[in-house]
């Protein structure tokens, strides 16, 4: 089995001689899930609208239980 040294020589190899995209986003995305920090930050502006509403309109005392949400999407 190689060393971690060695194995990350080969991937840095591997990439940089890649002209693939879809393989760099990937190599991208696992670096990204794997790094510690607030999902809030990978929301879109309209997901976290959403959730912002969501949040005012509980406040406010506007909600609906489970059962007559799921009732009306199904």
């Amino acid at each position: 089995m190689m060393d971690i040294q060695a194995e990350k020589i080969e991937l840095a190899k591997l990439l940089l001689s890649t002209d693939n995209p879809r393989i760099v986003q990937a190599v991208k995305l696992i670096f990204k899930k794997n790094q510690k920090g607030d999902f809030w930050d990978d929301l879109t502006p309209e997901e976290k609208a959403e959730i912002e509403q969501g949040i005012t309109e509980l406040e406010q005392g506007k909600k609906t239980d489970y059962e007559t949400f799921m009732a009306k999407h199904r």
